[in-house]
């Protein structure tokens, strides 16, 4: 039985699930001691994870620019990086 998640989605995973998942696919493929059966179910689950990561940061970005909207400020600015001089 699938546990479900806040957003009610039981086949959805949170992004740092995802992000470590893919991660060890990532590994577990570049040793190479697979069969190609294997490789391509890794690919598979491989490019659901990255479409799961995609909605998550596109969810989480829409969510920014709701509450930027909420506080007066209509658009996201480019992050700009401090550098110490």
């Amino acid at each position: 039985m699938a546990k479900k998640r806040g957003a009610g989605k039981a086949s959805q995973i949170d992004l740092e699930e995802a992000l470590k998942e893919l991660e060890a696919l990532i590994e577990h493929m570049e040793e190479g001691d697979i069969t190609l059966e294997e490789s391509l179910k890794c690919f598979e689950r491989g490019t659901q994870l990255a479409r799961n990561c995609q909605e998550a940061l596109k969810a989480a970005e829409q969510k920014v620019q709701i509450l930027l909207e909420k506080n007066g400020q209509e658009e996201l600015e480019d992050f700009a990086v401090k550098e110490d001089e």
